[in-house]
């Protein structure tokens, strides 16, 4: 496998990636991401006292209109077609969990848009939810699986 950077021409200038000769294939990837807060905020999102709404549909439709944007936010991301999209978020303890999982049929990968979707998701849970507690961390935004595509399957050793 060529270990090169896809996005650095000979010249070292940044350029997008070619992929007309390539066909198209059935594609997916899933990502997590995790926010830890106060008992106090978990309890105003299990109660629906959270001001601005619903925290959690709020954060799943955020995550799934991010994904669609992905190109349009990361520079010399190809715009794809998505096939579905599945934003799901659970509480774990003090947690919330974000598991996001993009479908394509495409030239091209979807870790991307998976990423964008649970990055997008936990920055809505922050938002929606300092008001009650600003000490809310974010982290453990990974890729955690792919399927499809020239460098095949891959899955992290992470959760």
């Amino acid at each position: 496998m060529d270990k090169s950077l896809s996005h650095i021409d000979k010249q070292g200038k940044a350029s997008m990636v070619d992929v007309g000769s390539k066909p198209s294939t059935h594609r997916e990837a899933v990502a997590f991401a995790e926010v830890h807060c106060s008992t106090e905020l978990i309890e105003a999102v299990q109660q629906l006292k959270v001001k601005k709404g619903n925290l959690i549909e709020v954060a799943r439709i955020a995550g799934i209109m991010a994904a669609k944007q992905t190109s349009n936010l990361i520079p010399l991301c190809h715009p794809l077609p998505l096939n579905n999209i599945q934003l799901d978020i659970e509480i774990i303890n003090n947690q919330f969990h974000i598991k996001a999982t993009v479908s394509t049929t495409a030239k091209t990968g979807v870790e991307m848009e998976a990423l964008t979707a649970a990055s997008v998701a936990a920055l809505t849970i922050y938002d929606m939810g300092k008001a009650i507690d600003k000490s809310m961390i974010i982290q453990n935004i990974h890729l955690h699986k792919k399927t499809g595509g020239k460098s095949g399957s891959f899955q992290s050793g992470n959760t």
